[in-house]
């Protein structure tokens, strides 16, 4: 019951530290003259890994890299599978110049990355800088294209994004930074609950921790996306939830777990049978993606219900064959 407690209120606590960080971040941002589009395209799709890296860090250092992965492969199949098929099967979603030429063969190149980098079972130093490195590639991509998206998508992370013209002034500087370095805070504390919780719960129910991290952790840490995502679905303005889901995912892969191979003692070692089948699936449903996408530019009610019903398949299969 304590380590279910700690799991749950770690989720809380995190995901309340995360909007704190995004929130002063991008408010830092905006009085820095930072374009909204650019603020949307990356700092709040880092923001909201936020809590994926301080979980990943964390359990790095006390011994359970385990989780970290299988909250990272979790979470990218979350937010593929059930977060965009539960919104396309809401309301079929036609895809932006950015998400085709950008983020869906990033995405498709990230997964397929780190399923080669991580075939030996170990995500090495080595490994780590990699992937970072191509994490920084992409955001200068991003930041580049961002400035050519249409005025319609601009219009909309100006909205979401830009700060009332009365906060704009120095004044509330120091309130924005608080914000940012309070939610920092936040989210290391909630992190260090959670794994600690999380720990306890797998030797509590004889699972790996693995199996956690992909399931309890990873559906935990995306609720705040799939929320906004299903929400913007309902309002018929999707572009920027989509653009930060399709962002966090490529972030989870290419930040998150580099940084965590790069602080992990000798890097992170990758349980076998998340190389042998969660590792795979989430490089199939990344790659799956490709065609889905591409054809007539837009992910139908049909195929979003198929995902979803995909989703269903892999979380009873972790239910009933992994624990």
């Amino acid at each position: 019951m304590n380590a279910a407690l700690a799991v749950g209120g770690g989720l809380v606590v995190l995901i309340g530290g995360a909007e704190l960080l995004v929130r002063g971040a991008s408010r830092i941002a905006a009085r820095l003259a930072i374009a909204p589009i650019v603020i949307g395209l990356t700092i709040v799709s880092l923001g909201t890994s936020a809590p994926e890296l301080a979980i990943g860090i964390d359990a790095a250092l006390t011994g359970s890299a385990a989780l970290a992965v299988g909250n990272i492969v979790g979470t990218n199949i979350v937010n593929l599978l059930l977060i965009l098929g539960g919104s396309a099967a809401i309301r079929s979603i036609a895809l932006g110049i950015q998400t085709l030429r950008t983020d869906l063969p990033v995405i498709a190149f990230a997964a397929v990355l780190l399923l080669v980098l991580a075939r030996d079972g170990q995500l090495s130093t080595l490994d780590g800088t990699i992937l970072i490195l191509f994490g920084f590639g992409y955001t200068a991509a991003i930041v580049r294209l961002g400035r050519h998206e249409p005025a319609t998508v601009q219009a909309e992370f100006d909205h979401e994004f830009a700060p009332p013209p009365e906060e704009k002034s120095a004044a509330r500087l120091v309130r924005d930074f608080a914000l940012l370095v309070g939610g920092l805070a936040i989210v290391v504390v909630g992190a260090e609950v959670l794994v600690g919780g999380a720990v306890d719960l797998a030797r509590a129910f004889g699972v790996s921790e693995a199996v956690i991290g992909l399931t309890i952790i990873a559906i935990g840490t995306s609720a705040p996306e799939l929320v906004t995502t299903l929400i913007s679905t309902v309002r018929g303005d999707r572009d920027v939830a989509l653009g930060n889901l399709l962002g966090s995912s490529v972030y989870n892969i290419a930040l998150i777990l580099g940084i965590t191979a790069l602080v992990a003692p000798g890097g992170i070692e990758v349980p076998p049978e998340v190389l042998r089948v969660d590792l795979p699936v989430m490089t199939a449903v990344a790659l799956a993606c490709v065609p889905v996408f591409v054809t007539g530019r837009k992910v139908s009610r049909f195929e979003g219900a198929v995902f979803v019903g995909c989703y269903a398949l892999y979380l009873t299969y972790l239910l009933i064959a992994r624990t």
